[in-house]
């Protein structure tokens, strides 16, 4: 009885992690979407400093972690330094900003599909660089994402979309997306390098020194001379406080989702929480279809079920790996 009552107590968590995920980042991209593509005021102006977000971002992110940290820490002995972090900081306030600023160019769904792709330039940079060999499996996935992403981007975008973007440049958009994964892939390394050195460092000190960081860039890039864009990007919110409202739901939405990341990682593992932000982004696209007024093409809703498809396919390849470990590990 009490193993059953444990068992829909895991499902019931599990069901809490999936909505809170879905329910804080699905909301983000809507705002995200909204402010790259909204006319704001009498004098329909555009919010043009959409690199304003990142900052925003770190900060609600850092003063979050840093709370966190007070009230649920039982002391941080042995975990990274806040300095080791300046490296992975620097691309991480590089990507994120290409990333958004390529909203500028792509509709949402498109950047939604590029950055999905991650595991390319992972695999080509591991192939090339490091000589991993990986399994015809693997190039499979590969070859789906890549294809779909390729098939997405040939296909014609409807005019109603865009006539929403504010500068439509598909090359420039495509290829921010593109430099926006390989500066992730940077990060990514880099924070798996300080875990390894740092045995314990917490989800909750990468947050902080990281966003630490990006605050710092990002200050200094946007507030560093009289006519920095961040100065520009306030008199916008002043001026239309509609604007700064959605950056503030933006940011929040942010922090809350990190937080149902940490809390599924820490109770179901990395492969759970894979799976749940893979589908979430699916959906993202067609919430994007459906709300936002961005239609999809039957290639483009093609090219979006190739990646899907591949990207669960990876999934799966992650979830047999993750049987046999187990299975040897009771055997040993």
């Amino acid at each position: 009885m009490e193993a059953h009552a444990s068992g829909i107590g895991r499902v019931l968590l599990l069901c809490f992690c999936v909505a809170g995920i879905w329910t804080a980042y699905i909301s983000q991209g809507v705002l995200q979407e909204h402010l790259s593509t909204k006319r704001f005021g009498p004098d329909e102006k555009r919010f043009e400093h959409l690199a304003f977000l990142n900052l925003a971002q770190n900060v609600v992110c850092f003063i979050w972690s840093f709370i966190m940290i007070r009230l649920w820490s039982r002391g941080s002995d042995g975990g990274a330094p806040w300095w080791s972090y300046w490296s992975a900081g620097i691309t991480n306030t590089i990507g994120p900003a290409m990333g958004i600023e390529a909203l500028k160019y792509i509709s949402y769904p498109a950047q939604v599909l590029v950055k999905s792709s991650k595991m390319i330039p992972v695999m080509v940079m591991g192939a090339l660089v490091y000589g991993i060999k990986y399994s015809y499996s693997e190039y499979i996935c590969s070859i789906l994402v890549a294809g779909g992403v390729s098939l997405f981007a040939l296909s014609k975008t409807s005019a109603k979309t865009i006539s929403k973007l504010a500068h439509p440049n598909a090359p420039l958009g495509y290829g921010l997306c593109v430099l926006n994964l390989a500066f992730d892939g940077f990060t990514n390394a880099t924070q798996d390098s300080i875990t390894a050195r740092y045995l314990k460092t917490s989800a909750w000190d990468i947050m902080l020194g990281m966003n630490l960081w990006g605050t710092i860039y990002n200050v200094v890039y946007m507030f560093g001379w009289p006519q920095a864009s961040g100065y520009e990007a306030i008199r916008f919110c002043k001026q239309h406080p509609e604007a700064g409202w959605d950056i503030l739901f933006y940011c929040l939405c942010g922090a809350v989702g990190q937080n149902f990341i940490f809390l599924t990682i820490s109770r179901f593992g990395s492969l759970a929480n894979t799976t749940i932000t893979t589908t979430r982004k699916f959906v993202s696209i067609v919430v994007s279809s459906l709300l936002s007024g961005n239609p999809l093409s039957t290639s483009q809703w093609s090219s979006v079920v190739m990646v899907f498809s591949g990207l669960s396919y990876q999934i799966y390849l992650k979830w047999q790996k993750l049987q046999r470990l187990q299975k040897k590990r009771k055997t040993t």
